[in-house]
């Protein structure tokens, strides 16, 4: 297994065709470390009563086996050691493994949402997505477990239902402080249809008395929409936008 990540210097965007997962330990944990770690957790969840400590599936490393194709090493773990992130000198921290959709109009603009306040990052913008859930002892976690969670995550959060075979492996992002994301892109949609089903998913949840993940979407094409959208947003956006634009729509953002 290569050395755990360190944090780039900025987001890296990988062209990948093939992806291979293979399950590896989680670094051991210090007293010292599981002290801090806690005591940012707890703190958190003071501040957002929402967080919970459930399984996740942890980024231990990225191996290239070829031009395209990547080994990504993951393991198990629970929300809580991503505390280990805000702790100066940690050596057990984990970067995030996560999923996300690269959701186009038929017009080229991609679909872009801000996280309510319930979320763990309330009212950033990103793509739609999640954290990767670890499988049981019976079922691996493969490119297509990925891709099914990515269709899980899409129609949770934005209402469109996209099935699973449909979306394209397209690129592996790796975030300035080492979180890696698996991006798949959807086959295009009328923009009238996905503010539709945004609009009935929201109406849908409301009604149960439940918050949506995304509070709002938007519709963008580059990086100057982008700088118009008020919130911060997670580092990969930009240059997943640019990229868009320059290969899929063959022109500069």
């Amino acid at each position: 297994m290569p050395e755990p990540l360190l944090p780039p210097s900025g987001v890296e965007l990988m062209d990948v065709h093939r992806l291979r997962l293979v399950e590896a330990a989680a670094p051991a944990m210090s007293p010292e470390d599981r002290l801090a770690m806690d005591r940012v957790w707890e703190k958190a969840v003071r501040a957002n009563p929402s967080l919970f400590d459930g399984p996740v599936a942890a980024c231990a490393g990225l191996d290239r086996e070829g031009p395209h194709s990547l080994v990504l090493f993951w393991a198990r773990t629970t929300y809580r050691r991503y505390a280990l992130r805000r702790v100066p000198g940690a050596t057990s921290w984990l970067p995030s493994l996560f999923v996300s959709v690269v959701q186009p109009t038929a017009d080229g603009r991609l679909l872009v949402g801000r996280m309510s306040p319930s979320t763990a990052t309330p009212g950033r913008w990103q793509l739609p997505g999640g954290s990767v859930e670890p499988p049981d002892d019976r079922e691996p976690l493969d490119e297509a477990a990925l891709r099914r969670h990515a269709a899980r995550e899409l129609v949770e959060e934005t209402g469109i239902d996209t099935p699973p075979d449909d979306l394209t492996l397209w690129l592996v992002a790796r975030g300035k402080r080492g979180s890696v994301g698996v991006l798949f892109l959807a086959p295009g949609r009328p923009a009238s249809l996905i503010h539709e089903r945004f609009a009935a998913l929201v109406s849908s949840e409301t009604a149960l008395g439940r918050d949506p993940e995304l509070e709002q979407i938007a519709l963008v094409r580059s990086q100057a929409e982008l700088a118009g959208l008020v919130g911060p947003q997670v580092d990969y956006l930009e240059p997943v936008v640019h990229r868009y634009a320059e290969a899929v729509l063959g022109h500069d953002a």
